[in-house]
Formats: C-alpha cells, structure tokens, sequence
C-alpha cells in the first residue's frame, strides 16, 4: 500500500473515532474515555509528523540493497516497522469508530491498547530520527556508523528510552502473525525467571517455579512489559545463560525430540588434543601442523555431536566409537533390529551453533539438524565449542578449527568421503564458519566447498546502524543482551580482562569476576518490579525524562521528545582492540584476507537487529569479486531456524537454507580451494 494511502486511512480513522467517542457537544465522559480520546489525538500527531519521513527513507532506502533483486536494509526494516504499528492502529481505530456506542465495547481495554500502540508509534519515530542521522552522518552505501560519538549517543538513548510497550500489549506487532504466541511465550517464560532467579533451584525446579509464577504475566500485560524491561536492562549474564540453557534440559530437549524427525545416529564424541598433520591445500605432498586449541587455560579436546539419518559405513566402526564421551548416550539400536548400513556419503556439513557465544550446545539446535540430514542425506557434526565468558576469544575459533580439521583427517570414520564439505552456522556460528575458513586459508588447509551462515554476526562491536536501532524493541535480541555477548566474547566481563587471566582456572575467573560486580549490582538486579514503569498513561510516560537529560541527543525535532524510562539500562560497550580483530568481526577484515572465500550464502531476516551486518558483509564480498548469494526472510524474528516447527514460515525459511547447502554439494569443481597469498 503507497505510504500516501497509509496516512491519509490513519488521518481518517482518527478523525472518526474522535467524532464517534466525543458525541454530542456538552457531553462528559469518564476517564477511560478520556484517555481514549487523548490517545486517538496523539496518535493523529504522530502521524502528521511520521509521515515526511517515512516517504522520505521511502525515497532513498533502495541504495542500501544488496542489489536490485534482493530488498533488503535497515532503513527499510525501520519503515516496514512502522507501516506494520500503523496497520494494527488503524485496525483498532476502526473498531473503535464502529463499536464505541454499542452495549458491549470495552472502554478500559481499547484505552489500554491504543495508549500501548501510540507509545509504540511514539517510539518508532525517535527510532526514525535516529536513523535519519545516521543517513545524514555516513557515507554513501554505508550502514554502519564510523562515527563513535553518534555510537555512544545510540546507547545513550537506549538505556534511558522507554521500552516496555513493545513487550506489552504490543508484543510481536512486527512479525508474522504464527510467531506471535511463541514470543509472548517467550517473554513470560523470561520474566517468570527472572523473578526465581538465583534461587536454589534445579533448572527443572526453576522452569517448575516460573510456570507457577507466569499467571500474572499472561492477564498484566503492563506488568509483563515492565518487568521484561526491568530484566533485559539489568540482570548479568549469568542469568542470560542460565535461561538460555534451560532448552539443554533433559525435559525440555526429551519434549522437542519428540517432535523432530528421527535419525538413526546421534552419537557425542571428543577429539582428542593432539596435533594434526594437514596436507597443504596447494601442495598436498607437503603437510602444516595444527596444534590443539590452548587458549586460557591450555591443551583441550573438542566436543562434537554426530547426526545422521541413516547410519553409514565408519559409523558404527570401533574406530569412531573410541571418541564417543561417557556422558553421551551410546550407538544403540532396538533388539533385533540393525539398520542398512548406507555407503559413505561424498557430502558432509559441518556445523557451529548459534547462542551468543555464551550459550547453548549442538543439543539445542538437534531440531533443525535432523531435519537437515534428512532432506540433504548427509551427516553432520556439530561442534560443542566453549563459551564465553569462561572461554572468550580465541578459544572458541581455536576449538572450531581444530574440530574442522580433525573432521577432515577422519571424514570416513564420519560416514563421508569428504568430497564436498560446507560448514553451516547461525548467528554467532556463522560468524565461526567464516573465521574458521579465515583460519584455513592462513594456515594453507584446504577450505570448505561453501559456507551456509543464518543470520550470522559479522561485526562485533556496538556500532550504530538503522537495523541495530531495532534492537529497543527486539524480544530477541535487546542492545543490553548484545553488548553483553559482545563483551563476554571480547574478554571483557565484570571490568575484568579475561584474556589476561590465562592462567587461571575458569571457576576462578568466574569467581573474582563475580565478585568484581559488587552488592551494588545485585541488589540493583532485584528491584521490585513495582518501581519499573508500570500502568502509566501516554501523559504520563512522556513526562519521565532521564535525569542525564543533557547527556541525551537532542536532535529531536522542537516540541518532541521520546518517552523514558524510570530506570536506566547500563549499556558497556566494549573498547577493547579485539573487537575489531578481523577473526572477530570478519565485515573488518582486508580484503586481501577475504579473497579466495569459497562460495558464501548468507541468509537473513528481514526483522533481525543483525540484518546490517549480512547486508554490508555481501556487498563487501561481491565488491571483491568473492562469489556470494544473500537471502533476505521476511517477518521472522532472530533464531528462526530454532524455530522450525512452529510455523509454515519458519519451515519455509530452514528449506531455503537446504537448498543453498545442496547448491554448495552439487555446484561445479570449485576453484576456491586455494591458499592467501602470502
């Protein structure tokens, strides 16, 4: 619909809800009506003031694609937020015309739902003002800022903007209608926690106690929106982890793997820390050593997850059993029964899940991977890389590429000849399938045939960029749990530089990390939630001004001013050069170290705060001359692929990431399979 329209229809209901609700002059009316009304007004203004600036990105945005046939950016992203907040409000407006006078309209509700959306909208377009000076600041083409003044004023507003309308009432408004349920589930289950959190509990105690506790989540939405707000700008990551993981129990893994497809192999193994011998890529008569992974805290094997959906030769093979980890179920089958053992396969994913770098294993993403060797007939391993913040960079990219490595030299224990080999990844794993590759070409080890990265973070710092602005309303992926990710990966936690404490265990890193976070921020932690913004009016939010209002932009247009929050997030961005070591954030890598990448396919979402670091990364890539496809889903939220069997779109977007690996398989000879220069 031509953004013209939109308005105009805004303009029009309004107009008509205000004439319906008003009445005849001399009429008074109660306070929900009243603040029906006012709400309905501000919305008209909103609207009035939106409407230039959207035509105005409108007009400018497709420069940012990737190219003409694949839309896709954060300004545009920005837009089509704000077109979906309109289309709910103009839904509701027109109920509201249309029933206000009949017996059963429920005034309350329709005040609470119009104030929640007009905050929503309120919001939406300091976002738009936001990412307008970004448009203004950058170069052309660019979508990141280089400007680390305008970074620091993004976070300033992010920790003192009012978030809790999009978590409320208006949770989800943005997506597809299926993921909506999911992510108030999502929001529930997250608040409920955080009330029991750091009580004595098992995680299945903990995920008990929280179900009993959600009630009042799921009838408050205000409470809901306060709360969740109260969590993702306060808690550590402690608790991001601890919930996170709560999909590694046995419970919750045991009720997903009763809905995924059934494989015949799904075997834990470790490989050894041994040093490995690899042929040279360019001349296999030669070989380079590859040490085991030693960072922080010395020599280490690697955990690994084999899934296939068949069992093939080498599978079952003493050999491989002789990996296989005590604590990992067995290779057994039912009595009497011994599947076909199928010939090797000449395909073999190798995967890197997602999580953050701090949480999550392979046992969390089975789901998917299932599901992948089964319409791809291939095996898969999976690596269980450590997380952060105990292992920071650069244990992870060192375990990763070790296990790469070792799947090479042992592809036939696999139950594959290695012919072709992708690695596949989302979010912080695609980040590891690229480093990795990065990490072959400089050792002069053969690289992958393709890369599949979902979603993947190819910049690591706190950078501004319009999809990054989404993440004040992102239930996914909030700033202060990015900045969080960032930091542990970084080495930076709790003021504490990781990566100087080598020596040291990991529980004592954890505990004078622990220690250095003070009483301060535990009891900071667990305020009552009372004291979050709760149950306020549009008048009344917009009065709740950060008391560092100096500190704000203030490039807001005369008369107009977002609407606070009572308590201020704590957003850390990290400084520390590693952030911008090109095996941290590839998007920063010469392109001296990117040419001769085999073929990458980046797949994205539309919605996704991380959306920018795709879009720049490809067109980086094709830039150089680097063969790159770029997929863009719409209206799925980050973490789609964990998702799979929720929704026909979810199902949709894991078979576009199939065919692209079943491309990098059945693609011709590659001549990628080459060495940087030195």
């Amino acid at each position: 619909m031509n953004d013209g329209v939109v308005f105009t229809t805004l303009e029009r209901v309004c107009e008509d809800s205000i004439t319906a609700l008003s009445g005849p002059p001399g009429r008074t009316h109660d306070d929900a009506t009243m603040r029906l009304l006012e709400a309905m007004k501000r919305i008209q203004e909103h609207g009035r003031a939106l409407e230039p600036v959207v035509v105005g990105f409108a007009s400018v945005y497709h420069h940012f694609d990737f190219d003409a046939e694949t839309p896709g950016n954060g300004y545009r992203t920005l837009v089509k937020v704000v077109r979906s907040c309109l289309f709910h409000i103009i839904q509701k407006s027109r109920y509201v015309a249309n029933n206000c006078r009949g017996a059963f309209f429920r005034v309350e509700h329709n005040a609470l739902e119009l104030e929640a959306y007009c905050s929503a909208l309120c919001q939406l377009r300091a976002l738009l003002y936001l990412a307008k000076r970004i448009l203004n600041d950058n170069e052309s083409g660019q979508l990141y800022s280089s400007d680390e003044g305008l970074s620091q004023s993004f976070a300033r507003e992010y920790s003192s903007m009012h978030k809790a309308c999009f978590y409320g009432r208006c949770l989800g408004f943005q997506f597809s209608p299926t993921m909506r349920p999911f992510l108030q589930t999502v929001v529930i289950s997250m608040v409920s926690f955080g009330e029991n959190y750091k009580r004595q509990q098992s995680g299945i105690g903990m995920a008990a106690l929280s179900l009993l506790t959600s009630g009042k989540y799921v009838i408050d939405p205000e409470l809901r929106g306060a709360e969740f707000e109260r969590i993702t700008q306060n808690l550590d990551m402690d608790f991001w982890k601890s919930f996170w993981n709560l999909t590694e129990t046995e419970l919750l893994s045991g009720l997903a793997s009763i809905t995924s497809n059934l494989v015949q192999v799904n075997l834990t193994l470790s490989a050894p820390a041994v040093t490995l011998r690899m042929p040279l890529a360019s001349d296999p008569r030669l070989s380079v050593s590859v040490s085991p992974p030693v960072a922080h805290w010395g020599p280490g094997g690697v955990n690994l997850r084999l899934i296939s959906h068949v069992l093939r030769e080498g599978q079952d093979s003493e050999e491989l059993l002789a990996f296989a980890r005590s604590d990992g179920p067995p290779l057994s089958f039912p009595v009497g029964f011994k599947p076909q053992k199928h010939p090797l396969s000449p395909w073999l994913i190798i995967h890197f899940h997602g999580g953050g770098f701090v949480a999550q294993t392979s046992r969390s993403h089975e789901n998917y991977l299932k599901s992948w060797s089964r319409d791809l007939n291939v095996p898969i391993l999976s690596v269980d890389y450590s997380l952060a913040p105990e292992a920071p960079f650069p244990r992870a990219l060192e375990e990763c590429f070790y296990a790469y490595c070792w799947a090479l030299q042992n592809s036939h224990l696999l139950g594959s000849t290695g012919e072709r080999v992708c690695l596949a990844g989302d979010s912080a794993g695609g980040n590891l399938c690229i480093t990795v590759t990065m990490r072959a070409m400089t050792n002069g080890v053969r690289v992958p045939d393709g890369i599949m990265a979902a979603y993947p973070a190819t910049l690591l710092t706190t950078d501004a960029s319009p999809s990054r602005l989404l993440t004040l309303i992102d239930p996914m992926l909030p700033l202060g749990v990015l900045t969080k990710c960032i930091n542990a990966y970084a080495g930076k936690y709790g003021g504490l530089q990781l990566g100087t404490l080598g020596s040291l265990s990991r529980e004592s890193v954890l505990l004078l990390s622990d220690l250095t976070q003070g009483m301060s921020s535990w009891f900071q932690s667990f305020l009552d939630p009372s004291s979050s913004t709760q149950h306020l009016s549009n008048g009344d939010k917009a009065e709740c001004h950060s008391k560092n209002s100096d500190e704000q932009l203030a490039e807001y247009p005369e008369g107009f001013e977002p609407l606070r929050s009572e308590q201020l997030a704590e957003i850390k961005a990290t400084h520390t050069p590693v952030i911008r070591n090109p095996f941290v954030s590839p998007l920063l890598a010469p392109d001296s170290m990117l040419k001769g990448l085999p073929p990458i396919h980046i797949v994205a979402s539309a919605l996704d705060a991380l959306l920018d670091d795709s879009v720049m990364f490809a067109k980086k890539l094709k830039g150089i001359g680097q063969p790159v496809t770029l997929t863009v889903i719409e209206d799925l939220p980050h973490g789609f692929l964990s998702l799979l069997q929720l929704s026909k779109e979810t199902q949709e977007a894991s078979d576009i990431c199939v065919n692209r690996m079943r491309e990098i398989f059945q693609q011709d000879p590659c001549p990628c399979r080459q060495v940087a220069a030195p």
